[in-house]
């Protein structure tokens, strides 16, 4: 008899706490919806004003104003022009981090918007128009929105919230470090430390509504190459008097890509080596004494980054050598593989269905794009998800980093409801 009222007692709890959880999540989703308008505002602000990496001064102006005005805890200047807010909720619990990304592209806008950008900026010491070409303004506002309505619930919060919005996710200005390596070195993963971190990217050919997501490996490193061809100069006209680094590098770029057509396992993940720059030469009948290339390099996975790497070195130095050239290779990392923990993608996604239901929430492929959001992989468990931005029916919608590029801003709302999901969820699972 003493079990079976301690088991009644026990379902009794257990319907008292789900109905509690049933009515914070619907207070939560209900705040999304009211500020929803604001959070548009915010997001046609910052896609009005965009700034380029490292340069985000008035953004994070703004960002840290909304926080401050929010009672939390702010601390600016984080990696350069970085912003990090610290939210205490009102129970004990885990340390679940939230990170936007902050910073334009140096784009020209085509979009035929009241709010297109008109912005200009200074890029490689050329002055360039500046534009909110992949997104990044509408994840400022998602966050800023998402920490208005926690802290108008932190009572109902078990553990502390750390916002982080985050500048330079495009790169640094070449000679200064920046981003999320910058963010990590400067510990922003610590005090308070970091249990969990949560992170998403508006997609302009997703449809408003859906979710996409993928475990393990999700989006590619990225690295960025340099190859100096030393030839022998000589005239046009006789070519066998010198050493032709122009036909050394076309030999070498065919050989590089060998590597990813014949020496790359392609079943465990996706390689991509892309030359984007050759450089050679100053008139047509001088055979130059060298030649000058970059390029990009994806992986999904890092023991196939390293043996890439090591190939590149290779093919490059003896197709060098077979002409009677030499030729130098430098390789720069600029992000690691984003990786969504296994585990805490199983927990995440059940959350993300209860925002936008169970058949708008599916898997992604893999993404030889890349995001420094791995750097942060590196300290707690993570996971980066991809929300959708394309209005219903619109096939032709122009990818990110491009002139045309547009996100329909009216489902914003989606993502601000998924972070304090996330934040909720984690909470409970943690207690």
């Amino acid at each position: 008899m003493r079990y079976t009222l301690l088991a009644f007692l026990a379902i009794l709890l257990s319907f008292s706490l789900e109905a509690q959880n049933s009515e914070i999540e619907k207070t939560f989703a209900d705040k999304a919806d009211e500020i929803n308008e604001k959070v548009i505002e915010w997001r046609r602000y910052f896609h009005e004003n965009p700034e380029l990496s490292n340069r985000e001064f008035n953004t994070s102006k703004k960002i840290a104003e909304h926080l401050t005005s929010l009672g939390m805890k702010v601390t600016t200047g984080v990696a350069k022009t970085g912003v990090v807010g610290i939210l205490e909720g009102g129970q004990p619990g885990p340390v679940i981090a939230l990170r936007a990304d902050i910073d334009g592209l140096p784009v020209k806008e085509r979009t035929p918007v009241a709010f297109a950008s008109k912005a200009k900026g200074t890029y490689q010491g050329n002055e360039v128009d500046v534009m909110h070409a992949c997104g990044h303004d509408t994840h400022i506002a998602i966050l800023m929105g998402a920490a208005q309505v926690l802290s108008e619930m932190r009572e109902d919060i078990k553990g502390t919230v750390k916002f982080i919005f985050q500048p330079a996710e495009e790169g640094a200005p070449e000679g200064e470090e920046g981003g999320a390596e910058l963010m990590v070195k400067e510990d922003v993963m610590n005090n308070p430390k970091v249990d969990v971190i949560f992170g998403l990217h508006i997609n302009s050919q997703t449809p408003i509504g859906q979710i996409k997501f993928k475990p393990g490996a999700t989006m590619a490193s990225s690295d960025w190459f340099t190859i100096n061809v030393q030839g022998k100069q000589t005239h046009g006209s006789q070519p066998w008097s010198g050493v032709d680094p122009i036909v050394v590098s076309s030999q070498i770029i065919q050989g590089l890509q060998t590597i990813v057509s014949r020496q790359s396992r392609l079943t465990d993940a996706p390689v991509v080596i892309t030359v984007g720059i050759i450089k050679a030469g100053v008139r047509a009948n001088i055979i130059p004494e060298s030649a000058y290339m970059e390029g990009t390099i994806r992986t999904l996975d890092s023991d196939m980054q390293k043996d890439v790497h090591e190939k590149i070195r290779r093919t490059v130095k003896l197709i060098a050598e077979s002409a009677g050239a030499t030729a130098t290779v430098d390789i720069d990392t600029k992000t690691l593989v984003t990786f969504n923990d296994p585990d805490l993608t199983y927990f995440a996604v059940e959350s993300l269905q209860k925002v936008v239901g169970e058949d708008n929430v599916a898997l992604s492929p893999w993404t030889t794009g890349a995001e420094d959001f791995s750097y942060y992989g590196e300290h707690a468990p993570a996971f980066f998800f991809f929300l959708g931005g394309m209005t219903p029916g619109d096939e032709n919608a122009a990818p990110h980093h491009t002139p045309d590029f547009k996100i329909d801003d009216s489902g914003l709302h989606h993502g601000v409801k998924a972070f304090c999901q996330l934040v909720f969820d984690y909470g409970n699972k943690s207690n």
